[in-house]
């Protein structure tokens, strides 16, 4: 990520390490601290490399939504960087704090149709919804084993996460009120182009409502195959994912039919 942001937006990378106090791309496999903000640099670059178009709708997973809502010009690219830094360090503190919160993926078609009820029996949460066939799950990870087994009991195939809390679930709750704070006091444009939220699967509506559903981010869960199909509804027929990886291009391959995906 680092490469891709030096060649293409090389103040970035100083920004990063302002805001951050240390490189973020060195560590960034370390945790939600380093990753968030090295995650948000490079997508801001991969955006750049493609000559930063304007498209017709945008969207973001998870920290993606700050991203979008900067490449849509309504918060600044330094608003936007100092808000990802937080969250992520914020994220991780949380988990940190919680202790023994994790997140569980369950991989296989029926994923998205068993997710839910699996996440009731064993006190777990939807945290992010990605695509059919993938669905994760966050809570105490001594809870991990039994649902483990009920998801092979029909016909998934759970894998854990590694990550350094519970991400996208009431575990993450200490996060919000100093992440709220901080969001109330960044200034908001009127976006270039329509932007949807990954907590809602809608566009968002006005500054209250991004303010909200930014801070709503932090213990809901990521939405991302309802926002797919809510895009394409919209009539986007071609999706442009600009963020280091093929992760978003392979999660709409598994859930749009008759899209063309481009991989910045």
């Amino acid at each position: 990520m680092r490469d891709t942001v030096a060649r293409e937006r090389p103040e970035l990378v100083d920004a990063a390490l302002a805001v951050v106090g240390e490189d973020p791309f060195a560590r960034a496999e370390e945790g939600t601290r380093f990753a968030q903000p090295a995650i948000f640099c490079a997508s801001l670059a991969g955006w750049a490399a493609l000559g930063s178009p304007s498209g017709d709708v945008m969207a973001g997973h998870s920290l993606g939504e700050l991203t979008a809502l900067v490449a849509a010009g309504c918060l600044s690219e330094r608003d936007g960087l100092e808000l990802v830094a937080l969250r992520g360090r914020l994220m991780q503190e949380a988990g940190e704090q919680a202790g023994d919160g994790g997140m569980l993926a369950l991989l296989g078609p029926g994923a998205a149709d068993q997710a839910e009820a699996l996440a009731a029996a064993h006190g777990l949460t939807v945290a992010n919804d990605n695509c059919p066939t993938q669905v994760v799950l966050s809570g105490p990870r001594e809870t991990f084993p039994p649902a483990g087994e009920s998801a092979r009991g029909v016909g998934l195939r759970p894998m854990d996460v590694p990550v350094t809390g519970a991400f996208h679930s009431p575990m993450m709750a200490s996060a919000v009120p100093q992440f709220e704070a901080a969001v109330a006091q960044v200034a908001l444009r009127p976006a270039g182009v329509t932007v949807f939220s990954a907590v809602t699967a809608q566009p968002f509506e006005g500054e209250a409502d991004i303010r909200l559903r930014l801070v709503n981010g932090l213990t809901r869960p990521v939405r991302w195959r309802e926002t797919l199909l809510e895009l394409q509804r919209f009539g986007a027929d071609r999706f442009v994912e600009v963020g280091p990886g093929r992760i978003l291009t392979n999660l709409a391959k598994r859930t749009l039919k008759d899209v063309e995906l481009v991989h910045g």
